[in-house]
């Protein structure tokens, strides 16, 4: 996924939700992919997909469909950073309509003033038009009569990209620029509303100047 050639050192905290855990079957809404709450990153895209893959064996996938708990789990990393010099990108992929709407549009107006953007890949057939309500793009989307300082939710339904036979339709560079085109824009409205300029650019490289000296 093209996400993995923005971030330099290609590690990867991944969160599942809704499922039942082992051992005493515990319904949980936010857990790490690999095993280890301590440390949820995985290397690369592979990595997260060997941990996705990993935890299916072990946990029972299990309804309600909440979002509300990923996004405040990434969110009290984004709340930690005031300077711009970190934004966050959370990917929520779901095969499921959402079950803690409002509880989402709350979690998405308090994230709206942090330095970070949701992307929501909805793949198979569920009908997600509360998916679009929360994209924000032609209503602002509000929670206690709270407005979002912001659009930070982008949000692409996987299946324009594939016929009912799963062949790609459209190429999955299309995909990926779709899923990140809001990004930039976004990226740019939290530092316009925060004030924060680019650092200077460092002075160029100069090569130190070697004085040869000669006797005849």
């Amino acid at each position: 996924f093209r996400s993995q050639d923005y971030d330099s050192d290609k590690m990867f905290p991944a969160l599942g939700f809704g499922a039942r855990l082992p051992p005493d079957g515990r319904v949980s809404h936010e857990f790490a992919l690999n095993g280890n709450p301590q440390n949820p990153y995985c290397h690369g895209i592979d990595g997260v997909m060997e941990a996705y893959y990993r935890s299916l064996k072990s946990v029972q996938l299990y309804g309600p469909t909440n979002f509300a708990p990923v996004i405040n789990h990434v969110a009290r990393y984004a709340a930690s950073v005031k300077d711009g010099s970190q934004y966050f990108v959370l990917l929520i992929i779901t095969d499921g309509v959402i079950s803690d709407m409002a509880q989402t549009k709350e979690s998405i107006v308090n994230a709206s003033k942090l330095p970070m953007s949701i992307i929501i890949v909805g793949v198979g057939p569920a009908e997600f038009d509360a998916m679009e309500e929360l994209d924000g793009d032609v209503v602002r989307i509000s929670s206690r009569g709270k407005f979002a300082e912001r659009d930070i939710v982008q949000f692409v339904p996987f299946r324009d990209y594939i016929d009912r036979s799963g062949n790609h339709v459209l190429s999955m560079a299309r995909l990926a620029k779709d899923v990140l085109a809001e990004i930039p824009e976004q990226f740019l409205s939290y530092m316009r509303v925060r004030g924060i300029k680019p650092s200077p650019a460092p002075p160029p490289y100069t090569p130190p100047i070697h004085v040869l000296q000669t006797q005849i």
